[in-house]
Formats: structure tokens, sequence, C-alpha cells
């Protein structure tokens, strides 16, 4: 088994939550970085680490921790030839 999977598994409300919540950490550590805030240096280093994955993982729409753990979020359909297809979840907004 590979670490780093080769097709993506991240998609839908956990891709929408890593680029949410990645970013969001990224912030409040650099924050902490430049004095803004005071958290403290266990949580400075664990905002910047989980920042970064979470970010990373949304982004490339790849998680290691989520193929050990045999989660898949990212959607796959079949085409007409029986092939399978990789298809991000179809949003609900409307279209333009």
């Amino acid at each position: 088994m590979k670490l780093y999977p080769s097709r993506k598994n991240v998609g839908g409300w956990d891709r929408t939550a890593r680029l949410i919540l990645g970013p969001v950490l990224l912030v409040v550590a650099g924050a902490e970085l430049l004095g803004a805030i005071a958290i403290g240096t266990v949580a400075f280093a664990v905002s910047l680490v989980a920042g970064a994955i979470l970010t990373a993982t949304g982004l490339t729409q790849k998680c290691p921790a989520s193929q050990v753990a045999g989660v898949n979020t990212y959607e796959q359909r079949t085409d007409a030839a029986g092939e399978e297809q990789e298809m991000e979840p179809e949003s609900r907004g409307p279209t333009v």
C-alpha cells in the first residue's frame, strides 16, 4: 500500500470543511507569530501543522489518512463503457 493515494479521495462537504478550516488555522498561527494574539507555543504549532495539512489535502483532494482509514468522499461514476470516472459531487448552487 502506498502512503500517498494515487486517486482522489476527498470531495464534497469534506473538501469544503478542509478548505475553510485549514486557512483559518493558518491565519490563527500567523496572528500568533506576529503577536496579534497569544495562544501559546503548543497551540501555535498545532494550528500551523493542522492548517497546512487540511489546506493541502483540500486542494489536492488526496488524503493519506483517509486512504488508510478507508474513507472516500470523492464521488466516482461509471461511464457507458463501464469505466470509472472520478467526478466531483454536483453543486446545488445556481448554474451560470
